[in-house]
Parts: C-alpha cells; sequence; structure tokens
C-alpha cells in the first residue's frame, strides 16, 4: 500500500490547520467528514461544484495540515477527519469552526440566521 505525507499528531500546527480550514470548499469538505465519518473522496466531494484537480488540491491542504486521515487502497483514498487529535489539541476549535460554518450556510440560504 502506498502511504501519503502527513504529519503526526504532535506535529499539527494551529496556524496549519486554521489556514487550511480558511477556504469555504475545504470547509464544506470538514463538514460533509464530519457528518459522514470516513469515506471515499470521491463520495465526499460528489456534491461540492469544483474540478476534480482542484479537489485533489483542497484534500491534500487538508491532509497536510493535519485536519484529516488519508489511507491509500488501490486507486482510493479513504479519508477521514481527525477530530480526536486536532479536539486534544485545541480544545472546541472545530465544534466552534463547523457551527460557525452551519450558520453562516444557513443564513446565505435562507436569508436569515439561525439559532446554533
Amino acid at each position: 500500500m502506498r502511504e501519503v505525507s502527513q504529519p503526526a499528531a504532535e506535529a499539527i500546527r494551529l496556524v496549519e490547520v486554521l489556514r487550511a480550514l480558511a477556504d469555504p470548499v475545504r470547509l464544506d469538505l470538514v463538514l460533509r467528514l464530519d457528518q459522514m465519518g470516513e469515506d471515499f473522496c470521491n463520495a465526499i466531494g460528489a456534491e461540492i461544484d469544483v474540478h476534480q484537480t482542484t479537489l485533489s488540491h483542497h484534500y491534500r491542504v487538508l491532509r497536510e495540515a493535519g485536519v484529516t486521515w488519508t489511507k491509500v487502497q488501490g486507486r482510493s483514498r479513504l479519508v477521514r477527519l481527525r477530530r480526536e487529535d486536532l479536539d486534544a489539541l485545541f480544545p472546541g476549535l472545530l465544534d466552534s469552526v463547523l457551527s460557525a460554518h452551519r450558520r453562516t450556510r444557513d443564513t446565505a440560504t435562507t436569508g436569515t440566521l439561525k439559532a446554533p
């Protein structure tokens, strides 16, 4: 099995995590991973309207920042959120960012802010 580069838990840095989460497409991917758990890249990104090469770039940024963990299975990649690592290193960060992103998406969809 081919390995991909991803940081050990102790090498994850806050600035890199925040940089990875600063993009709306990557936030959507992380939100879907949080809801779905582990899944294949193509299944998670199927509803996101970006080119496949752009989607691959976003997955790489998330993986290299330590936000996701990727396992290669043949020609496919199985991706999961590194929630345990992120929660241990930065308690409450992921929940806060995803909650804010959900509210922002709700506001954009309905025009009104929903309660958290």
